[in-house]
């Protein structure tokens, strides 16, 4: 508060100096622009100074006496009130509680002299704040203390405001950095909680949805959020997660009212499964389309797809070196007379046959079967545990033993050594049956059996143990699921007719 002698020099000066006020304000140091106007106001006003300094109200009567009114109606609470009203601040508005209305306000209660928490007290309370799980409201309402003790108590210890031990007042310099400091601080916290919650995400995507740990978590789908979402509400902000995914709030309530809903391809999941394991595991989405289609009228494929996504349906794969049979130039090679032309009009056109190997705990298996062109079907097999010409002839006897007459077919292999040593080509010989050889050491000539092998090593051989198991049970699912590949298994080349089925439906004997 400047004295009238103070405002009187410093209105003097400002007329000298020909209404300056930077010149003013340079020789007294006081005071700020606006308030020498009002002075100067004042002066041209009244002539000279005012002995007293008068203040207008900033607040008229009615503002003062509506806010005590409310004051009193609604309980005598500060808070609500200057809440309500906007205005003013807690020590003005006390002045007018007591002005307006003498000894009615609101009494507190202080315990002077007493100290209700010791040091050590305080800092163990400051430790569990630090360390909570929770809100921190429920660990000062343990400790019965309010929000804003047990935040100043943090403050002080961690030293992030100075302790008021005396009235020693802070330079300007000293108070801006603090000030920085402490919006670093706040900045930081936020930071660390965004990087943690990110993580947080990350961690639970790889755990719940089983997602790879690089995986984008803004990629994920509506559904998967949502998911991560609930696990991680109870410990951040419904907010905070949406703005990290990249979700709406609509988005999230509507996956959340999906869920509650009844899953209505309950009976269909169970369904597919079924026919999924009674297939060898070996069905895509398409066979398993088929074989839904039959039981039911309408259902698309896109469906199959999802369930068969979460239901980990899945076909699994895995690449295995192939048995090599060639010896070198046992005899001359014949010509490739199918040039990778693997298309028959009729059964009994072109055979295909090649030789493929099986490795067990127990031991190897070896199998050679003789395709025909027109179907896939296998029109005989011979299993065994030696590559040998025994192996190779007997499936050639069964083969020929089932043509008619007048059927010659060409057979068509590889240059392994039991296409070529004599038994094999007497027995080709003496049945009219025309041999062809890919080239050396080029599967696609023979593309369509090595095909057969990779889908029946696909179906019934990788990813499956076979610990335990002996060769003559080894031996006893192979034919079981030859026999169900020339019977059962659906092809869609085929209209969705296993082999045998698609003979019937084109009159043909199975």
């Amino acid at each position: 508060m400047y004295s009238y002698e103070d405002r009187k020099k410093a209105v003097g000066l400002y007329i000298k100096y020909d209404l300056c006020y930077a010149e003013t304000a340079r020789v007294l140091g006081y005071p700020d622009r606006k308030t020498l106007m009002q002075w100067y106001k004042e002066y041209e006003e009244a002539g000279a100074m005012h002995e007293q300094f008068v203040k207008h109200p900033k607040y008229t009567l009615e503002q003062m006496q509506a806010a005590v009114d409310y004051y009193f109606e609604h309980g005598r609470s500060i808070t609500r009130t200057l809440r309500a009203i906007g205005y003013p601040s807690k020590g003005t508005f006390l002045k007018w509680v007591d002005e307006l209305a003498p000894g009615k306000r609101k009494a507190r209660i202080k315990r002077s002299g007493v100290v209700l928490f010791s040091q050590e007290q305080k800092i163990e309370a400051v430790i569990e704040l630090c360390a909570r799980e929770g809100s921190a409201a429920t660990v000062a309402e343990k400790l019965g203390v309010s929000n804003v003790s047990l935040y100043k108590w943090k403050r002080v210890l961690l030293g992030e405001e100075p302790t008021k031990m005396m009235n020693t007042p802070t330079s300007p310099e000293l108070h801006s950095q603090i000030e920085t400091l402490t919006v670093k601080l706040e900045l930081l916290d936020k930071q660390i909680y965004r990087q943690q919650m990110e993580l947080d995400i990350l961690n639970k995507a790889a755990e719940i949805i089983k997602k790879d740990q690089g995986i984008n978590p803004r990629k994920l789908t509506n559904k998967e959020k949502a998911r991560l979402i609930d696990v991680l509400r109870t410990k951040y902000s419904l907010n905070g997660l949406l703005l990290a995914l990249e979700m709406s709030k609509s988005s999230y309530f509507y996956q959340k009212s999906a869920q509650l809903k009844p899953d209505k391809h309950s009976n269909l999941r169970i369904e597919l499964r079924k026919i999924f394991i009674e297939n060898h595991s070996c069905y895509g989405y398409r066979r398993l389309h088929v074989e839904i289609r039959k039981t039911r009228n309408i259902i698309s494929e896109k469906v199959i797809r999802d369930i068969m996504k979460e239901e980990q349906l899945v076909v699994k794969h895995k690449e295995k070196r192939k048995y090599s049979s060639y010896l070198g130039e046992i005899s001359p090679a014949v010509c490739n007379l199918l040039d990778r032309n693997f298309h028959a009009d009729a059964p009994n056109k072109k055979w295909l046959t090649d030789l493929t190997e099986f490795r067990i705990p127990a031991g190897k298996v070896y199998l050679s079967p003789i395709i025909d062109c027109l179907d896939g079907k296998l029109v005989s097999w011979t299993i065994g545990t030696s590559p040998d010409a025994e192996l190779v002839n007997t499936m050639l006897d069964d083969a020929i033993s089932t043509l008619a007459e007048g059927e010659h077919p060409i057979v068509h292999s590889d240059r392994g050594c039991h296409y070529r040593w004599p038994g094999w080509i007497e027995r080709m010989d003496k049945a009219g049956l025309t041999r062809s050889m890919s080239k050396k050491g080029c599967s696609p000539d023979n593309s369509a059996c090595e095909g057969f092998f990779g889908r029946l090593k696909n179906e019934m051989f990788y990813c499956r143990s076979w610990q335990g198991v002996s060769i003559e049970q080894f031996v006893d699912n192979l034919n079981s699921y030859l026999r169900w590949y020339n019977e059962k298994r659906i092809k869609m080349s085929l209209g969705a007719m296993s082999p045998i089925d698609y003979r019937r439906s084109i009159g043909l004997a199975a």
